[in-house]
């Protein structure tokens, strides 16, 4: 041990502290395989001549959360058949490595949830993970928890060559170095500089995370200095928890950018960028003068993994090569219905597995979390199947979970897309579902209505971006689905006019009963999915101060459940959002006495939660029309519930701008739009009662009494000519 340093008690056993300059961290392994074997025994009888090049694959993966299962539904591949993948890349290549960067555990899928996601470490081990970049998921349960719990789970490193642990804890790996075909490969890893805006406070008290570019740099001046006392690499890849914002070509990644600016801020002694945390998909080579190297990301949950080709001379250290390349997982066979099949045969160690993992998930999801009153139900269509666009009392119930989940960090709104959930709270007892009873909600029942485990992201929206997010539920034209519901919190509602144009369809925003002016900031919960523009919600993406929470969505339903003891929780059959389509006036405004025709719309939940009779709309307090409520589905949009009937001005009201209020008596529905009265002028003509232009009405007025005065006229003009000589007339028709 060098002088200066101590290893405390704790402090797993790969851990191996440097006191120099500065301190450095970190793991050394000689990885032997056979064809290392062979190469090695061939350098030895060579001695100092130079030997053949070797290729040496170093297989990637980031962002796994713990997606043991795979799925025939989506490209999500599973753990076994990762493992099989990387099996394969092993027969073709014995000098092989394998590496993450980072995320493997946190926001994982109930089956690995629910076992404190320790089947995944164990499916990792038996893929011979080499290392991993500490993610910042692997912080969700804390520093403590990362270093006491997961690490020594782990037959990997677990690297942050950013992050300095409180010594009473012990500290990660900054680096590790893997020996393969005589060639050392050192891998550092660093996490994302947000992380302590992604995790909670309270697990990181003296944490401290630096620059990602210092750490690395001086980790690798370490790693190239030719001191074999502090670690030495022939080849140096950075492992990061950190990534490009988009998928695609590696040359759209700018030096302007979060990424870009580690990519070039890397010292040239970096070989290769492992990256994460983005879930994009990425593989080139990325040219920032003075260095160009490869790149490489490999989207998420095991749809894809990374593969690394290096080829170089072991003797001189000279690399020929790097080619970085995505490898597809799965691959989709059938868009109707949807069907992904493996593009691996799976790796049957790690399919008994998740085999046993998914038993043990199964008795552990019968746990009671809490009680319902009667079901929370998805939207409709009228043959009976899910519609995404559509109002649903689960989905604001979600949003209203989301917000009590958040609220300690000032969250004031919540929205839930509709593709989020995936299966009905139902309050009859289910058959198939371990310890599941009338009315009760089960740790199973709860995770299948949120599969996915998405973190739950906060962020800053104005009101005017909110009705840009309202106004993209309306989806680009060629969408599979036009419409997608968003599942609002209880305080932000909204009317829309269903027949406007694109854009202008939303009409009113309320937040907590009161107008939503544009410019005023408002701070939003939405799950990752959706915050980062999911399902063509972009205008997520123009929101401020983002900062994921790390909290799964998941997780924030059982502690809501669990806040709320014995008492059953019953779905809110108010509507959220209600449309309003009313006559225009002629010229803006309505006379005491006029009448107008007004057609609503979604005042009602396609599964029959409530079903009032009618519809009324008040002025003033006063009733001002009522119509009876049309139940019949609409498939695709969010119209269920329809009424039409005409309005009547109260006589008696002073020119200005007045509430329409339109409820549905038996349920909280409530919407309010404005209504502009306006007084009689000369100018105006306007006749209240019938609501016809005045100057209609006087102009046959004034034509009959001209009438009457020619008709006068005449009769006077015949008697006088009774009375005139012949010759004086004729001689009048001359002149």
């Amino acid at each position: 041990m060098p002088p200066g340093g101590s290893v405390p008690s704790n402090t797993p056993p790969f851990v191996r502290r440097r006191t120099e300059a500065s301190r450095i961290r970190g793991r050394v392994l000689a990885v032997v395989t056979t064809g290392a074997l062979a190469t090695g025994m061939a350098l030895a009888g060579a001695g100092a001549a130079h030997a053949a090049d070797v290729t040496i694959d170093i297989v990637t993966i980031n962002d796994f959360h713990g997606r043991l299962e795979g799925s025939t539904s989506s490209a999500v591949a599973g753990a076994a058949v990762l493992g099989g993948a990387v099996d394969s890349v092993r027969a073709e290549n014995p000098n092989t490595l394998m590496v993450s960067a980072g995320d493997n555990i946190g926001a994982s899928t109930f089956t690995s949830f629910i076992q404190d996601d320790e089947p995944t470490i164990e499916a990792l081990n038996l893929m011979g993970l080499d290392a991993s970049a500490a993610g910042n998921h692997e912080f969700d349960q804390g520093y403590e928890d990362l270093l006491t719990r997961v690490v020594p789970q782990a037959d990997f490193p677990i690297l942050s060559a950013n992050v300095d642990g409180p010594a009473a804890i012990g500290e990660l790996p900054e680096y590790s170095i893997e020996e393969v075909a005589g060639v050392r490969i050192g891998f550092i890893g660093a996490v994302t500089e947000d992380l302590p805006s992604l995790v909670s406070p309270a697990g990181m008290q003296g944490v401290v995370v630096g620059g990602i570019v210092d750490n690395v740099n001086r980790v690798a001046d370490y790693l190239s200095d030719g001191d074999d006392s502090n670690g030495e690499a022939d080849v140096i890849v950075t492992v990061v928890h950190e990534g490009a914002e988009t998928s695609g070509p590696t040359t759209a990644i700018t030096q302007d950018s979060v990424f870009g600016r580690i990519v070039s801020g890397l010292d040239g002694d970096i070989d290769a960028i492992v990256s994460g945390h983005t879930h994009q998909r990425y593989a080139g080579t990325v040219a920032f003068d003075p260095y160009q190297r490869p790149v490489i990301q490999a989207g998420q949950y095991s749809e894809a993994m990374g593969r690394l080709t290096l080829t170089i001379d072991p003797a001189t250290g000279v690399i020929s090569s790097f080619v970085p390349v995505v490898v597809p997982l799965s691959t989709q066979t059938s868009t109707d219905p949807v069907v992904w099949a493996p593009n691996y045969p799976a790796d049957p160690d790690i399919a008994a597995l998740v085999a046993d993992a998914t038993a043990v998930a199964d008795v552990l999801g019968s746990a009671p979390l809490g009680y319902i009153a009667s079901d929370f139900s998805r939207a409709q269509q009228s043959g009976g199947t899910e519609n995404r666009g559509g109002e649903s009392t689960l989905g604001n119930f979600v949003a209203d979970v989301q917000l009590w989940s958040t609220a300690e960090l000032g969250t004031e709104v919540a929205i839930m897309n509709p593709g989020g959930l995936r299966a009905d709270l139902v309050y009859e007892q289910r058959d198939g579902i371990t310890g599941d009873a009338t009315g009760l909600v089960t740790y199973r029942e709860a995770a299948e209505v949120q599969p996915f485990a998405n973190t739950l992201v906060t962020l800053t929206l104005t009101g005017d971006q909110i009705k840009q997010v309202l106004e993209q539920q309306w989806q680009p034209a060629g969408s599979s689905r036009p419409f997608l519901k968003l599942g609002l919190s209880s305080a932000l509602t909204y009317t829309y006019d269903p027949a406007a144009a694109a854009g202008s369809h939303i009409t009113g925003i309320s937040l907590n009963g009161a107008p939503l002016d544009p410019g005023t900031p408002v701070k939003v919960v939405a799950n990752s999915f959706l915050a980062a523009g999911g399902d063509n919600f972009t205008a997520f993406t123009l929101g401020t101060d983002s900062a994921d929470s790390g909290r799964v969505d998941l997780q924030g339903m059982v502690d809501y459940f669990a806040a709320q003891g014995s008492t059953p929780q019953a779905p809110d059959t108010a509507q959220r959002s209600v449309g309003v389509q009313l006559a225009a006036s002629a010229d803006g405004g309505y006379l005491p006495g006029d009448s107008a025709q007004l057609n609503l719309s979604s005042l009602l939940f396609s599964k029959g939660e409530a079903t009032p009779p009618t519809a009324e709309a008040r002025i003033n307090g006063q009733l001002v029309g009522s119509g009876p409520i049309d139940p019949t589905i609409v498939d695709t949009l969010d119209e269920v519930g329809r009424a039409a009937f005409p309005i009547t001005i109260p006589n008696g009201l002073a020119a200005g701008v007045y509430d329409l209020v339109i409820t549905t008596p038996g349920t909280a529905t409530t919407a309010t739009v404005p209504i502009t009265v306006t007084a009689v002028t000369a100018t105006s003509g306007r006749l209240p009662a019938t609501g016809l232009d005045a100057s209609i009405m006087i102009a046959p007025a004034i034509v009959a009494a001209l009438l009457i005065a020619i008709g006068i006229a005449l009769v006077l003009l015949r008697r006088s000519r009774r009375h005139t000589p012949v010759r004086a007339r004729v001689r009048s028709r001359v002149e």
